[in-house]
């Protein structure tokens, strides 16, 4: 089924009566709270009813062209939640896409996808869903830090640390892929990293399923700035440009497959590492796009950015693929691409250079010692033996 921001013109409104009938179900102008208010008057409880507005403001979380997210305390569970929002007068192609964006996020339940609690009409006759107040920082403000330099920041998100957030990454979109949907939107403003490690993929408003789940398992909220290649575009080409796909970026929205978000992931993962965008000085749209479609990172390029760790040969090679302008030519699915990296982290390099080759070696040898100590060791004691039994004799003959 196509996605609904694919097919509508957005241009026409939402009637009074849809809005009227709508703020009739949701029980009044405001939600209010359920829970009664307990009163202890010594060691007795009391229970008394209390009628208040459930969701109190707190304060503007984003903005965008598709509304907004506000920060709000939840009176009924005591708890902070991330409130997103239309704006009034919103036109129905905006609306079927916000609903396309809630119902697509409410079937994504996984430990990696941001949930949805609740939904609602406020008193303003705008639409609106509840989700987890993430705690943590956007990758983004990470890749900043690490740019800038930032000692904390270099001292937190070490190589293995990245490989194991864009696992998460990995994991989250392996998830959605299998449940039929692929995300079209995703890029390091919408990945957050939590206090404690945890990752969180955000913003499926440009969702797109593609096919039914396997049986076994609108616009993203963006920058300040308008019409840049950093803010999610709407129209005929859906997405982020400097994050596209070549196949998005030529606008061909009923061929994306899960492909397209795996050349996403390569550009994220890209920028990670190497802490810059292969894109970047680009900041006309258009060159934007012309890159996308022509342009080719450049990897193994052995320079040090301050505290930054020379990246790794094999990873580049791991990007390379996933980096392929064909979609027949990268990774097959985000699995492939998972066992590839799992490969890497286990020390299985591939031959595909001489600093590959050198690696290759050394892991080899690591290996053969786990697996043959004694053997190893028998086999040098007897090495160094003959070396010092043929000083002893040099020696001799000299004397």
């Amino acid at each position: 089924m196509p996605a609904m921001g694919d097919t509508l013109s957005g241009q026409t409104q939402i009637s009074d009566a849809t809005k009227s009938q709508a703020l009739t179900q949701a029980g009044g102008p405001a939600r209010t709270t359920v829970l009664p208010r307990v009163d202890w008057e010594g060691p007795t409880p009391k229970v008394n009813p209390s009628q208040r507005h459930r969701f109190e403001e707190l304060g503007l979380l984003g903005e965008g062209g598709m509304g907004e997210v506000v920060l709000a305390q939840d009176h009924d569970i005591e708890r902070k939640v991330a409130l997103k929002r239309l704006p009034e007068n919103c036109d129905l192609g905006r609306v079927l896409r916000f609903v396309e964006e809630i119902r697509t996020v409410g079937q994504l339940e996984h430990p990696n996808i941001v949930p949805v609690h609740d939904v609602g009409v406020d008193s303003a006759g705008r639409y609106y869903f509840v989700m987890k107040h993430l705690h943590g920082e956007t990758l983004e403000a990470i890749i900043n830090r690490l740019r800038d330099g930032d000692a904390a920041a270099h001292g937190r998100f070490t190589m293995p640390v990245r490989l194991q957030i864009m696992l998460s990454v990995m994991n989250a979109l392996a998830y959605a892929h299998r449940q039929g949907f692929i995300h079209r939107d995703l890029k390091p403003a919408n990945i957050m990293v939590g206090p404690y490690g945890e990752v969180t993929v955000m913003d499926w408003g440009l969702a797109k399923r593609i096919r039914a789940p396997e049986k076994d398992v609108g616009a993203a909220i963006s920058g300040p700035r308008e019409g840049t290649a950093l803010q999610t575009q709407l129209g005929a080409i859906m997405g982020t440009p400097l994050y596209m796909s070549p196949e998005q970026a030529r606008g061909a929205n009923d061929t994306l497959d899960e492909r397209s978000d795996l050349y996403a992931l390569s550009v994220v993962f890209h920028e990670f590492l190497h802490l810059e965008h292969y894109l970047k000085g680009r900041g006309d749209i258009q060159a934007v796009l012309e890159g996308v479609k022509t342009v080719d990172p450049v990897f193994h390029i052995a320079t040090l950015k301050g505290r930054q760790y020379q990246v790794p040969a094999e990873l580049d090679w791991f990007l390379v693929k996933g980096f392929k302008k064909e979609p027949a030519e990268r990774y097959a699915s985000v699995e492939e691409m998972t066992d590839e990296l799992q490969r890497i982290i286990r020390g299985e390099c591939r031959v595909q250079c001489k600093r590959t080759f050198v690696k290759r070696m050394v892991g080899e040898a690591g290996k053969f010692t786990d697996e043959r100590p004694v053997l190893l060791i028998v086999g040098g004691t007897a090495v160094l033996s003959l070396f010092l039994a043929a000083i002893v004799k040099s020696i001799l003959v000299f004397m």
